[in-house]
Parts: structure tokens; sequence; C-alpha cells
């Protein structure tokens, strides 16, 4: 299992806050460091909320090894032309270490209080399912070009040239959002749902793959979710306060914790936390973005991730 660290700037973290968790997940050993990609936050009390891209590109200049993830940028806030050069902008300013996100978007507050436009549910897929293939035909060294409903891109090469790019899908949707990221993305980031659920979306997922002519093997599978461990009993109860204190949905400490165990989540001292991991990888996940609220202290995060991983 590979580990990443989540976190969401638009309820609050400022560029200083974000540099300095990056630097941390890549001191302890994480293998990506992700944020997600809101300009603005209206259902809670937010507010700092800074640009993703932006930001994405000062820390592909504070960090060296680390992968660098927005998870996931929609569709709806920019053109894919300019996610393209954006990202391979960042691409090269990292030396490859760019994982791109495509979503749907979903929160049509955002967009209300920028004067965005927010299609519905099926002209966001659509416009999505485009823009993976404009940005598949960006990526490609030979330029083919790509025309659509919505997008066109001229055939000609991409520059500067991306080195490094991964694509990633995700989504809640059961029957779309497999087929897209089995289709185009080099890592589908699941949904946390039960068991059962995730890895019939897996195995959709891998079907697409094959279909598309795609190696199925070569798909990542990622999750993100909260996890609340300790090294022992006292720590992961300190580490539960902790980060129930920083909750944004208002949740006591035990309610945390109720909520994560109830859907089989890393949650307690570390073999149970690592039970929980187990079972993930069993489904099918390789990788699992650790999400996190608050708040920032190196102490609590080091101890969550010793525990989780072990």
């Amino acid at each position: 299992m590979e580990f990443g660290l989540m976190t969401e700037p638009q309820l609050g973290m400022t560029y200083a806050q974000l540099a300095d968790t990056a630097r941390f997940a890549e001191e302890i050993g994480l293998d990506v460091f992700a944020r997600s990609d809101h300009f603005a936050f209206p259902r809670f009390d937010a507010p700092h909320a800074t640009e993703a891209f932006a930001t994405l590109a000062g820390l592909a200049r504070e960090t060296s090894r680390i992968q660098l993830c927005v998870l996931v940028s929609p569709i709806t806030f920019r053109h894919p032309g300019l996610i393209a050069k954006t990202a391979a902008t960042i691409d090269e300013m990292s030396g490859g270490r760019l994982l791109l996100g495509i979503g749907t978007g979903w929160m049509p507050e955002e967009h209300d209080l920028l004067g965005m436009e927010f299609p519905d549910t099926g002209e966001r897929f659509d416009r999505m399912e485009e823009a993976l293939a404009y940005l598949r035909a960006a990526f490609d060294p030979d330029g083919p070009g790509f025309t659509g409903e919505h997008y066109t891109l001229a055939p000609a090469p991409l520059r500067p040239s991306p080195t490094g790019i991964g694509i990633v899908v995700g989504g809640k949707g059961p029957r779309r959002t497999p087929r897209l990221a089995g289709t185009y993305a080099d890592e589908f980031n699941v949904f946390s749902s039960p068991l059962d659920e995730m890895a019939g979306r897996i195995a959709a997922a891998r079907a697409a793959a094959a279909a598309a002519g795609r190696d199925p093997a070569a798909l990542k599978v990622s999750m993100m979710c909260q996890a609340v461990a300790g090294t022992d009993q006292a720590s992961y109860r300190s580490n539960l306060e902790q980060i129930a204190g920083a909750d944004p949905f208002g949740r006591s400490a035990d309610e945390v914790a109720a909520a994560l165990a109830a859907r089989g989540l890393p949650v307690g001292t570390g073999p149970e936390a690592r039970e929980a991991v187990a079972r993930l990888a069993e489904a099918g996940v390789d990788r699992l973005y650790v999400q996190h609220f608050g708040p920032w202290g190196h102490g609590l995060l080091e101890d969550v991730f010793a525990a989780v991983r072990g």
C-alpha cells in the first residue's frame, strides 16, 4: 500500500501552512501530497481558499521527491487547454511529479459566488469525458489533436512537452466514472463505499481499460478517507480528540470514531488501523490518501501515519 496526505485548503489553510505540510509529508516518506480544488467553500466559514494550480507550482519548487496531486480539478473551472498548459508547466517545474485529477465539479454555491456557469450533471459528465480525451491528445508527443462537441485541439505538440503527468479520475458515480477512469486515467480514485461495491467499481474500471486496449493491471487504484490512529491507546485517544476538535462538521470524538468504524476505515490503535488498511488492499486499493482537516502539528500526523503504515 502506498500512502498520501490529502489536504482541504479551502477550509482555511494558507500557502505557508500548505508548503510546511508538503515538506513534512516528504520528510516522513509519503508517496504523494494532495490538495483539493475549490475556489471557495460557502458551506463552511472558511476565510481563506488558495488556488490549486498556483500553489502546486510553488510546491513543485519547495519539494524534491514526493508526487503532487490535485484531487480533483472540476472541469467547470477551466478550459482543458488552460489545464494542459498549466499542468505541463508544473510538470516541468517539478521534474515530472504532477498527478492531475479531473472531475465534474459538484458544488453550485462556489460557482454562484464567482459568477461561473454550472451545467447540469449530464453536460458536466460530457464535458469531463471530452476534456479527458483532449488532455490525452495534448500530452501525446505526436500531437494528434482532438475534435469534440465542446472542445477542439489543433494537431500540434504541446510545449512544454510533459514528461511525467499522470491523470487521475475520481468520483462517486457507479457507472460512468469507472468507465472514464479505465478509458483515460492512470489512476482511479474510487469513492469510499462498502467493500463489495468498491470492488465492483474497480472491476468495472479495469474492464473499461481492457475495452479501450489498455493494460487493466496498469491502472492504479486509490481511495481517499480519514484515518484516526495512534501507536498506542493513549496516543490514539489524544489524536482522536485533536482531530475531532478541528472537524469541520462539528462531530465529537466519539462520533468521528464511530463514523470511521461503521465504514470499515482505519481507526484505533496501530494493529486495528492496519487491519482496515489490509482489507482495503484486499479489495483492490493500491494507494490510500489520508484526508486530514487539521490540526497541522507534525507530531500528530507523524503518529497517525506511523500507526497506519506500521
